[in-house]
């Protein structure tokens, strides 16, 4: 199984996910979710790319698809999306469970 395939997997089920916990739910802007997707972009080429120099952490070749952003192979750039996509709808999800947990008391 190649890295590939296995973060195909992983944003298909956050996808998933986060539109099952968005129903109805406020969800953060399109534009405060695209820079803070930026941002993790940026912070994973960074420090991805000093972690694969100093030898911290190597990638089999067989493994990964060949495109590289700096030394970090594209496939790492999947979970910093991950999280953008997973997180903001969870933490909505999971506020709106809490207030109504308050209300009942």
């Amino acid at each position: 199984m190649t890295y590939l395939l296995l973060c195909v997997g992983f944003v298909a089920a956050a996808v998933v996910i986060a539109l099952f916990a968005r129903r109805r739910d406020r969800m953060p802007s399109f534009a405060s979710l695209a820079i803070a997707a930026a941002c993790l972009l940026v912070l994973t080429a960074v420090f991805d790319t000093l972690m694969i120099s100093v030898g911290l952490i190597d990638y089999a070749d067989a493994h990964i698809s060949g495109i590289r952003i700096g030394a970090a192979p594209i496939e790492d750039f999947t979970y910093p999306l991950v999280a953008v996509i997973l997180l903001p709808a969870l933490w909505s999800r999971l506020r709106r469970d809490a207030r109504r947990e308050r209300g009942r008391r």
